[in-house]
């Protein structure tokens, strides 16, 4: 059922932030713990071929509704996106450019598991056109990552990492910090070891025990036990300053890079861009009609392949956004980022400016730094930033 609201705010298709893409493959063969994503665990074989004209169906119909082309970035994320066959891959990737132009600059990313890389389907991902892979490694413990729930093992990970830097440009790995009974010297090593292992981007994220999920039951239930605030807050300051010493750039809170590998597509969200979400489950923000409009689509995969199939596309939200839910977007978003806020493209999206004296105070208590017309919260203050987007926001 498509939703609207009666407030609504035209944003021209041209505006800051960029354009890309994201694909979303909802298949996995396993659910971890942890995992709140949508993602789905089917015993019987995926019709690839199916789904792959289902997205190039949606992807023509979504794409009618705006006025966007030539997206920055295109990313494949999951689920397990290392379950596609490269076929698919590359029929979804020939729809992208047939239908918006996809510039030979464009960053194409697949999230990948280590589980599931094999040496032919890495070369058919880059014989279709990914030029960067994010490999799900998670941790560097073989207990841990049974706990966690993957399927691999480390040793799987290093031929992993390895293999994917010998056959794609760019590289990135995941790790997940502030497990249950992990220490500041435990993490210390595996973070070491995992910057001489994948040396240019790093996503590191503190685990946050969400609804919904095993560990959600587990930690209601007394058994699982996450460390407390003041151990979390020092694995974080130990992981900033770990990557500093490697010459990464923490450029977004939980992801961290050396000079030129920022992840073009994530900056896309975070910048306050647009992007097409297609597949099951994925979302998306496009200017229709001049517009600034969410999306979002089915999220059970039968459900949304039905829809698509009947309808052109498996839009279970088609919502153009009030001022006001811009403006928050794009506050909390940008804060985010190392490069923080344009006060030019907040009063933009917003139609007022933020408030000074807000500003001042926070500049005053040394918890925002300004540098001409961008504020940006310091780096000393960074686990305050919940707090400080509250104080800033209207």
């Amino acid at each position: 059922m498509l939703m609207a609201i009666d407030e609504r705010v035209e944003v021209e298709a041209g505006v800051d932030g960029g354009f890309g893409v994201y694909v979303h493959w909802p298949f996995c063969q396993s659910k971890c713990p942890y995992c709140d994503f949508n993602s789905h665990v089917r015993h019987t074989p995926i019709d690839q071929t199916r789904y792959a004209a289902a997205m190039r169906r949606e992807l023509a119909t979504m794409a009618s509704w705006t006025a966007d082309r030539r997206p920055v970035s295109v990313f494949f994320g999951g689920g397990t996106p290392s379950l596609m066959e490269p076929s698919t891959v590359g029929a979804i990737l020939e729809a992208i450019d047939d239908t918006l132009g996809l510039p030979s600059e464009a960053e194409i990313s697949l999230e990948a598991n280590p589980s599931s890389v094999e040496q032919a389907r890495f070369e058919g991902y880059r014989a279709a056109g990914v030029n960067r892979v994010s490999l799900g490694v998670q941790s560097l413990n073989d207990a841990e990552l049974v706990t966690l729930g993957r399927r691999h093992d480390v040793a799987t990970a290093r031929a992993a990492l390895a293999l994917a830097q010998r056959i794609f440009p760019r590289v990135s790995a995941d790790l997940i910090y502030a497990r249950p009974g992990q220490t500041t010297e435990a993490w210390a090593a595996e973070l070491s070891e995992m910057l001489s292992l994948c040396g240019n981007h790093l996503s590191l994220y503190q685990l946050t025990i969400e609804p919904e999920t095993r560990y959600w039951d587990l930690a209601n239930a007394g058994k699982l036990v996450i460390p407390n605030d003041d151990l979390a807050a020092d694995l974080y300051e130990l992981t900033g300053e770990l990557t500093r010493q490697a010459g990464f750039e923490r450029y977004e809170v939980s992801n961290h890079a050396r000079d030129g590998e920022t992840a073009k597509h994530n900056l896309v969200y975070w910048r306050g861009g647009r992007y097409l979400g297609i597949g099951p489950g994925a979302h998306g923000r496009v200017a229709v009609d001049g517009i600034r409009t969410a999306t979002a689509t089915l999220k059970r995969p039968e459900d949304w392949l039905d829809a698509v199939e009947r309808d052109g596309h498996g839009a279970a939200e088609r919502e153009p956004l009030a001022q006001a839910m811009i403006a928050d977007e794009y506050l909390l978003m940008a804060l985010r980022l190392s490069e923080g806020l344009d006060l030019d493209a907040y009063a933009q999206r917003s139609g007022h400016p933020l408030d000074p004296t807000a500003i001042d105070d926070l500049a005053g208590a040394g918890l925002v730094q300004r540098n001409g017309r961008r504020i940006r919260i310091a780096e000393s203050a960074r686990l305050l930033t919940n707090a400080i987007v509250r104080e800033l926001t209207p």
